[in-house]
């Protein structure tokens, strides 16, 4: 596999008082990926950087963003439509929650708000039988904990994919699309401390649904298991 750049496509970045302390998306994902120093090379659509050509890098991860697939920005269906053309080169591309819906939207699924209401703090995530023999899901726990953040769901998967995993308020926690694209709704980029920053951050809206914030802060605990899917992409890249 080549060793070229491996793109992050930066739909949106964490609070800044988070970042101050801890860094932002890319960083996360860059120590998720163990990628060398130098290898990523971020854009960031919501700020109309060029996209390269998706044929010239080795691989994609398109991040999470606290923007609504649903508001349709320009960018975000400029980004899909260059999605499109780095499944047909057949890329390897990894979207993570606003990325995993991006992916499911450009490939012909839906998404919208989660019928089941907000999804934060660690999930129980179980697998479905197409993730046996998946290049990142398989030998994992069929039942292991995930970091989630989200509002939205992927409301029907595209044309052709597989389910691999679900949760109790999510049943399209993640997908795969052919042989080399995935998509998932929770974070493997996420540290314990992000989890619970975002649950308290969003405390009011997580009560105004009938949530209990501090329990869902006290059930954050570390995920192992999930965080393994960056280190296998990043293996799988090369």
């Amino acid at each position: 596999m080549s060793k070229g750049k491996i793109l992050v496509l930066k739909t949106g970045g964490t609070f800044p008082e988070l970042a101050a302390v801890a860094g932002d998306f890319e960083d996360w994902i860059a120590a998720g990926l163990a990628a060398a120093p130098g290898r990523l090379l971020v854009r960031r659509p919501p700020f109309g950087e060029a996209l390269p050509d998706p044929s010239g890098v080795a691989g994609v991860v398109v991040t999470g963003s606290h923007a609504m697939v649903t508001d349709r920005e320009g960018w975000s269906g400029r980004t899909a439509a260059w999605v499109l053309d780095a499944l047909a080169a057949g890329v390897p591309l990894l979207g993570i929650c606003y990325g995993h819906q991006l992916l499911a939207l450009a490939a012909g699924g839906r998404a919208g708000d989660n019928p089941e209401g907000r999804e934060f703090g660690t999930a129980e995530v179980r697998l479905h039988r197409g993730a046996e023999g998946d290049p990142l899901f398989r030998g994992l726990p069929p039942v292991f904990g995930a970091h989630v953040c989200h509002a939205q769901s992927v409301t029907a998967l595209p044309p052709g994919a597989v389910l691999l995993a679900s949760s109790a308020r999510d049943p399209h926690q993640a997908f795969r699309l052919g042989e080399r694209a995935w998509g998932v709704q929770f974070h493997p980029e996420f540290s314990a401390d992000a989890a619970r920053f975002y649950v308290r951050e969003c405390a009011e809206e997580l009560r105004a649904e009938g949530q209990d914030p501090g329990a869902l802060e006290a059930g954050v605990r570390d995920t192992l298991e999930a965080a393994e899917l960056l280190r296998r992409f990043g293996e799988l890249i090369g």
